[in-house]
């Protein structure tokens, strides 16, 4: 089945095989993870085969018939705090665990931060301002996110009420 415009992004996750390619790269279903992620910040991505002798000017010519697949950019672009935090997934330091209700108000429409109360383990030595991903209590990576603390005043805080966040919702980005 060719798809050559994604208005919804999940139309085209049905066609996609998940395992991997004979390259052993991941193949399509990596494709789809990553273009899904950077349309959802603003950037429109075009998938298309690249072997193909002028397959740039073919796209852009509206008259050719050139098989692709077009993600449409958000209509509202992720900050550039939050793209460069979405990206440094492999860079993260350390974990946190949350409760169903912090994993709920965090994945809600209007976003929320990431405050004490909701944190249930703490796992990994990073400091203040490192990445750590963000896990629910099934051990889903839900989010990525720049700290506040390290990871030892972190622990301290855990469970508890008051004080700011653990990682404010500015430097939080949710893997929807």
């Amino acid at each position: 089945r060719l798809i050559t415009d994604i208005h919804d992004a999940a139309d085209a996750s049905g066609c996609i095989a998940k395992s991997k390619s004979s390259a052993g790269r991941g193949g399509m279903a990596t494709k789809y993870r990553i273009a899904c992620k950077v349309a959802s910040e603003g950037i429109a991505v075009i998938i298309a085969n690249g072997k193909r002798d002028d397959i740039l000017l073919d796209l852009m010519d509206k008259k050719s018939a050139v098989p692709h697949t077009l993600f449409h950019a958000a209509a509202t672009p992720t900050s550039s705090v939050k793209k460069w935090i979405a990206h440094s997934e492999g860079f993260a330091k350390g974990s946190i665990t949350v409760n169903e209700g912090a994993a709920e108000a965090m994945l809600a429409p209007t976003r929320a931060s990431l405050l004490p109360v909701g944190v249930t383990a703490i796992d990994g030595d990073f400091e203040k301002d490192d990445i750590v991903r963000v896990v629910d209590a099934d051990g889903k990576v839900i989010a990525w996110g720049r700290t506040s603390y390290k990871s030892d005043d972190a622990r301290k805080l855990m469970g508890g009420r008051g004080g700011r966040p653990l990682i404010h919702s500015d430097y939080l980005y949710i893997d929807d």
